[in-house]
């Protein structure tokens, strides 16, 4: 998110925060008087970096902390600094650390296997066993998984590296071969790898520096894929490949040369077509290639227009678009495959609801399944196509989160659900297109003494200052809440890209509610919980809206004694990280403590630097810092820039070395300046994943070990020792 415009490297040191001089760029130190013993907090050096931008002059004293190549010895040792520091900190909590630990992975089930999925004739499926980190891919020809082949042992392949992330895998259209992509840095560049099923070989095909999505053509000796630009990151160039040949000799297929889009491959269900996605914040669209003819150039399904938005599954000679087509809320159209470039040849199916948002479709051969979200409540609907009778799958719980998965087939006779809720662990069953019977395919198992009816979920609405009523999710344990305002909060929030957080189940939050902690998620604006409206009011110009939402239910709560308001914690990741930084500085007295995950905290300097990945894809949905009237909205909520010298609350900022979306170096700057600048004594941490990038540290017992790290910070805080 950035590009600068008039800059300069001051190299001359000024007066640190402490008062010292410094005469050269190393860390200094600070002491911390609220520790039985003293340790130094380490206090980064001012060195000012200097833009013009708008007739301001925009000074960044901690520009330095910036190295692209993750090698520089001053960056490092300062980051190292922080880690130490931080770890001195939490010393006292290491013990509760590894109960945490201990009693999160007791409550999971070491063999555990996924419910097979279908496609073509073999069904697939995932299977960890013991102590294994990573789950391994099976498939066989029994629906029920019996007999099973081994294709991929993850554990094999991650046992060289300190990082391992599974990307996409995609076996051929005859199954006998199996493309699969890995990260080993967690930067998100893959390479593809190729292995024949039938004799266990790993093809000497090799192609590095894609995306993690790949697609085979008809004739099993192509592969599509798309390659990642070395500088921003961007997947922008789909080439074909040939099994057999070097990457050097791919022919390139499309380049997408608007920086505001992403790309994305997929096919058909029925196998004929590939689609090219072309995805932006506010158009969305695809070109069409066929997937029988290894010489097909792409051809846009219709041309690009801003602000539409459509997607396509294709139904024999019909596609079915999903669209906001003079539709804010998204409408159901179809249209012959031949007459589609065509707007006006589309009809519509599920007529667009203004309260109602639809949001997926599944197509089998004689029914269309939809999902939709009123309320911020979300439904699935059965379609016959033949006389378009309907039938509603139900559910019970107050706040759930539901989907459509593994729906691969046309012919299939039954739809997959998942579904789950704050009480109820995640659970998969299949409904009879026909007769809507209902079966239970598998239900997650905790381990332990754990009884979903000694938790109680609760949906209700808070009105914030501008009269929104905003939806809240929570949860407790009965036996441990009064709703009298003792109980200790944590509020999670995202609120952006339209992304919304549906109330799910999570083993690990049993450790906080066990403890008497309420936990709650503010549905704020900038998701699409009450439809894409509530997206479009978090956006942009409406940015601010997001964080008084927040800030709002905060209040609420604990007016109506859903918490201790000495103990109200509040916890965000990516762009949830701006949203702790933002209410942070407009309300710092709400919050005793405060997680912030990989934040997005630099918003001018990273959106004005377009070499950094999401940037200029973004510009739709933060705004165009380029633009004055964007820029001074912006300034005016960036975190980084709207430090100040007040009280802030206990932090605990996290982030991963090599994270390819939001940099280290933003968090890096923005602990370095509240050091700088805050008045109180409460404690400021930050955690560095010297190996980690964006997603934290991978394997499944792995990552408990962060969460044991986050939750403890909380709870001796909660506590009163730390």
């Amino acid at each position: 998110m950035k590009q600068s415009a008039i800059c300069q490297l001051a190299l001359t040191c000024v007066i640190l925060a402490t008062g010292c001089q410094s005469t050269s760029i190393e860390t200094q130190t600070q002491t911390s008087s609220a520790s039985a013993q003293s340790i130094a907090a380490p206090l980064a050096a001012k060195i000012p970096h200097k833009t013009n931008i708008h007739g301001y002059e925009l000074i960044d004293n901690y520009h330095w902390l910036r190295d692209d190549t993750r090698s520089s010895e001053r960056v490092i040792s300062h980051l190292e600094k922080e880690n130490n520091y931080t770890n001195a900190m939490l010393a006292s909590s290491e013990d509760l650390q590894s109960q945490l630990f201990s009693e999160i992975k007791a409550k999971i089930v070491k063999d555990n296997r996924s419910v097979p999925v279908q496609k073509g004739r073999y069904f697939y499926f995932r299977e960890t066993q013991g102590d294994q980190e990573y789950a391994s891919i099976y498939r066989s020809l029994k629906v029920d998984g019996s007999n099973p082949e081994l294709l991929l042992n993850i554990n094999e392949l991650a046992k060289a590296h300190e990082f391992y992330a599974l990307g996409d895998i995609e076996v051929s259209p005859n199954a006998k071969l199996l493309a699969y992509t890995e990260d080993t840095l967690s930067r998100r560049i893959y390479t593809v790898r190729v292995k024949n099923l039938e004799t266990g070989e790993t093809l000497k095909d090799e192609l590095t520096g894609v995306q993690d999505g790949v697609v085979w053509a008809n004739d099993n000796q192509t592969l599509y894929y798309i390659k990642k630009d070395p500088v921003s990151l961007l997947g922008t160039q789909v080439f074909r490949h040939t099994l057999g040949t070097s990457q050097a000799q791919d022919e390139l297929v499309y380049e997408e040369a608007d920086n505001t889009y992403y790309t994305y491959l997929s096919r058909t269900k029925d196998g004929e077509q590939i689609l090219i996605h072309h995805y932006s914040t506010e158009s969305k669209g695809v070109s069409v290639l066929a997937a029988n003819d290894v010489k097909a150039q792409p051809k846009r399904l219709i041309n690009r227009e801003k602000g539409l938005e459509y997607f396509v599954s294709k139904h024999g000679d019909w596609y079915y678009i999903l669209t906001n087509l003079n539709a804010v809320n998204f409408k159901l159209m179809k249209v012959k495959v031949d007459a589609a470039a065509n707007k006006a040849n589309w009809q519509t199916v599920i007529e667009h609801q203004p309260n109602v948002k639809l949001e997926d479709i599944n197509l089998f051969d004689n029914h269309l399944v939809y999902q939709s979200r009123e309320q911020g409540q979300s439904k699935i609907t059965i379609r016959e196509l033949s006389n378009n009778k309907e039938h509603q799958i139900k559910f019970n719980d107050p706040a759930y989160n539901v989907s459509m998965i593994g729906n691969n087939t046309l012919s299939r006779g039954r739809v997959r659900v998942q579904y789950a809720s704050m009480t109820t662990p995640k659970t998969i069953f299949e409904v009879d297109l026909n007769d809507h019977a209902k079966v239970t395919l598998k239900q997650d198992q905790v381990l332990g003494e754990f009884d979903s009816n000694d938790y109680l979920s609760e949906r209700i609405f808070v009105t914030a200052r501008d009269g929104a009523k905003v939806p809240v999710s929570i949860v407790y344990k009965k036996s441990l809440f009064k709703k009298d305002g003792t109980n200790p909060l944590l509020q999670y929030g995202y609120g952006s890209y339209g992304y919304t957080i549906d109330p799910g189940f999570s083993i690990s939050r049993l450790s906080l509610l066990d403890r008497g902690f309420v936990y709650a998620i503010a549905h704020i604006r900038g998701s699409q919980m009450l439809g894409r409206p509530w997206y479009e009011d978090g956006k942009k110009l409406n940015k601010i809206n997001t964080f008084n939402d927040f800030v709002d239910v905060t209040k609420a709560l604990v007016a109506q004694g859903y918490g201790d308001k000495n103990r109200v914690y509040a916890q965000g990741g990516s762009a949830g990280g701006l949203l702790m930084g933002a209410v942070i500085n407009q309300a710092p007295e709400l919050y005793h403590g405060v997680h912030a995950a990989v934040p997005f905290v630099d918003v001018i300097n990273t959106m004005l630097d377009e070499s950094l990945p999401l940037t200029t894809n973004e510009y739709d949905e933060w705004g165009n810092p380029n633009e004055k009237t964007y820029f001074d909205y912006m300034r005016s909520y960036s975190p980084y820039d709207q430090v100040s010298k007040q009280a802030y609350p206990n932090m605990l900022v996290t982030t991963g070395l090599h994270d390819s979306q939001v940099q280290y170096f933003e968090p890096a700057k923005w602990v370095a300046k509240l050091r700088e600048l805050k008045t109180d004594n409460n404690k400021l941490l930050f955690k560095v994943d010297m190996e980690a990038g964006h997603g934290g540290a991978s394997g499944r017992f792995k990552s408990i070990k962060d969460t044991a790290l986050n939750y403890s910070f909380f709870i001796e805080l909660a506590n009163g020792r730390l």
